[in-house]
């Protein structure tokens, strides 16, 4: 059972993020649900811990064997998401990964999984392209630039805007 629930108009997620890097560039992906790039990861179920959830998350989306690198942050997040418009308090820890030995290079710079029902479409993105890109979260816009040593705890209070 995923940590998440719902009560009317409000969304609770306990989640976590996968960063993938390579020559300066991120993995992202996006679904034929969400109209933004985010990162690979997902729910983190109960009883599981957030880097079991996270190392799981990475074979269901990618099938690939990922190592952590460290824990980066705990993200608090407070938003309005841009499709379901529900009110989220978010739980993310948000993890670097090591996917070095996984030739997730080799697919191309942008490349297509499925998931049961769910169509990834997946893209390695400059850094620098972040700022210009829908994506989320907002924070990582900047902050890909000097990730934390230690694992640090953040809040982000975001009202999000639909893109034109």
């Amino acid at each position: 059972m995923d940590i998440s629930y719902k009560t009317e108009g409000e969304k609770f997620n306990y989640r976590v993020c996968a960063l993938m890097i390579s020559d300066g560039r991120i993995l992202a992906m996006r679904d034929e649900r969400s109209p933004y790039f985010y990162l690979p990861g997902g729910r983190v179920k109960l009883g599981e811990t957030a880097e079991a959830a996270v190392l799981r998350e990475v074979w269901e989306e990618l099938e690939i064997e990922a190592e952590i690198v460290r824990p980066l942050w705990l993200n608090q997040a407070f938003f309005t998401e841009d499709v379901d418009r529900l009110r989220y308090h978010e739980l993310c820890v948000y993890f670097l990964m090591d996917v070095s030995h996984a030739g997730l290079r080799s697919r191309g710079d942008r490349f297509t999984r499925r998931e049961g029902t769910h169509t990834h479409d997946f893209e390695w993105l400059e850094f620098d392209r972040l700022k210009k890109e829908y994506f989320y979260p907002l924070f990582l816009k900047e902050d890909i630039f000097h990730l934390p040593e230690e694992f640090t705890i953040r809040e982000e209070f975001t009202i999000r805007v639909e893109a034109e």
